[in-house]
């Protein structure tokens, strides 16, 4: 049955006169042509967090780099990324979709350039920050895209398709990113990784126009400039100590600013209802926050993400600088979790019903437990052979089982008209624990792994067993969600 589409409700709210949304008429040639443009987008987004990580020993070979800089090279686009996605979904509203879509591409795409020509770590770092702006005014559009063009069931492949691209783009990334630097086409090496999204991103700026619908409704959004500065200074204030602790020996004002950053997220909340009171528009209004489950879910994605988004950079770094593997066999041994974690993502719907809600916890501590058992096996040094393969395609499966089930039911038990907002909460706490995961993972790795194999090794277990014991709490989390 056909479904009447609403606005977001902020939207509603500051329109109440303005007209619904109604699904477009396509084609079927039309709706999987619409659906390549935007996962295209997706994927490109997801896999520039992740397929920067197997370049890691290239790059700072290539620009001198500290392990502090490659942390803040891997964690600016998704900083950027988190804090901007919300007001990316506003100025969607305000201009619509389409154009967003298309202006954030442009410049994700010449940012991914910009990237791919970068002389010294500073520039390297800086345009990482614009591509992850770029990323924030696209991505956003893609879900409310989606949902206001896409009914019954050709929604709901559509949403298991954007989950799967999700979940599944970051290890991808890994093992395109060992493909591409070792490729080393036309003595590029490390810096292919960036500008791969050049041509990619060109074809999609010539088809998007011709192809993505252009007759959406606009609305005058406010947007929370007080609110986004504040958080953007909170999370800059909490990670930058966390990156650059470690090497500086954590001086005064690495804990001066991890005080502040408590602060700032209190100041933030505070702004926020100062925003609702005045009839504003805050970035995370109290009506989508007390949609179903929605809050929680959100905190077990970011423990997840975090835990998630932290291995693969500890990972990368262990298999490349450690047992000195090459990008290519460290991207390679990727393949069976990114296999195995598409597979779990994009069948989970085939279990029965009644397991789903106990599926996604059982997920959680299967990929705990392997993660734990990974690192253990890793511990002395060993290399990683067909054993490890095993039990890392084991852990794609716990992810799998856990990521993609979680997401796609909590958004399809929120209404309609919050599901745009609440969407864009849901992405932000995922590009958020990826950025603290990458923080504090990355720097209890690199604080531990001393200048030996054996030492770096022994750091290794250490931070499988931190982490797997924060999965253990996001599977705790989304335990006390499903009931």
């Amino acid at each position: 049955m056909t479904q009447t589409l609403q606005p977001s409700t902020a939207a509603a709210t500051s329109a109440a006169a303005g007209p619904a949304v109604q699904p477009a008429a396509f084609g079927a040639r039309r709706t999987i042509a619409v659906l390549a443009v935007l996962l295209t987008g997706q994927f490109m987004a997801v896999l520039d967090a992740s397929i920067v990580n197997v370049a890691i020993p290239s790059i700072r070979i290539s620009l001198h780099t500290s392990g502090s800089a490659l942390q803040l090279i891997v964690a600016g686009y998704v900083i950027a990324y988190a804090v901007l996605l919300v007001t990316g979904a506003r100025l969607g509203d305000r201009f619509t979709q389409r154009r967003t879509f298309i202006t954030g591409l442009a410049v994700f795409t010449i940012a991914s350039l910009a990237c791919g020509l970068a002389w010294n770590e500073l520039s390297l770092i800086v345009f990482r920050f614009i591509q992850g702006a770029g990323a924030a005014a696209m991505i956003p559009q893609i879900m409310t895209m989606i949902q206001r063009n896409f009914t019954g069931n050709a929604r709901a492949k559509a949403l298991s398709a954007y989950s799967a691209i999700i979940s599944g783009g970051m290890v991808v990334g890994q093992v395109a990113g060992g493909l591409i630097v070792n490729a080393d086409l036309f003595g590029s090496s490390w810096r292919g990784v960036f500008l791969v999204n050049v041509p990619i991103g060109a074809v999609l700026l010539l088809i998007a126009p011709r192809v993505l619908p252009s007759a959406t409704a606009r609305f005058d959004r406010k947007l929370d400039l007080a609110g986004l500065t504040m958080l953007t200074v909170s999370v800059l204030l909490l990670v930058l100590p966390l990156v650059l602790g470690h090497e500086q020996d954590w001086p005064l004002w690495t804990w001066i600013a991890l005080g502040a950053s408590v602060l700032g997220i209190g100041l933030f909340v505070l702004i926020e209802r100062a925003v609702a009171a005045r009839d504003g528009e805050p970035l995370f209004a109290q009506r989508v926050l007390k949609s179903p489950g929605l809050t929680l879910t959100a905190g077990t994605l970011f423990t997840i993400m975090a835990t998630f988004g932290g291995w693969m950079f500890v990972m990368a770094i262990h298999l490349q600088s450690t047992l000195g593997y090459t990008a290519l066999h460290a991207g390679l041994l990727f393949i069976p979790m990114g296999a195995t974690f598409a597979l779990a993502s994009l069948n989970w719907e085939r279990i029965p019903h009644r397991f789903h809600a106990g599926m996604i916890p059982f997920g959680l501590v299967l990929a705990a437990v392997t993660m734990v058992v990974l690192g253990m096996m890793l511990r002395n040094g060993a290399d990683f052979g067909p054993l490890a393969l095993v039990v890392f395609g084991i852990q794609g499966i716990g992810n799998g089982l856990a990521f993609s089930p979680l997401m796609t039911r909590t958004l399809a038990r929120i209404p309609m008209a919050l599901a745009a907002d609440a969407s864009g909460i849901l992405v932000t706490s995922v590009q958020l624990g990826i950025v603290v995961g990458i923080a504090c993972f990355g720097s209890v790795f690199l604080g531990l792994a001393g200048t030996t194999v054996l030492s770096a090794a022994h750091a290794l277990g250490g931070t499988a067993i931190a982490e797997g014991v924060t999965v253990l709490v996001a599977a705790a989390l989304s335990a006390r969600a499903a009931r």
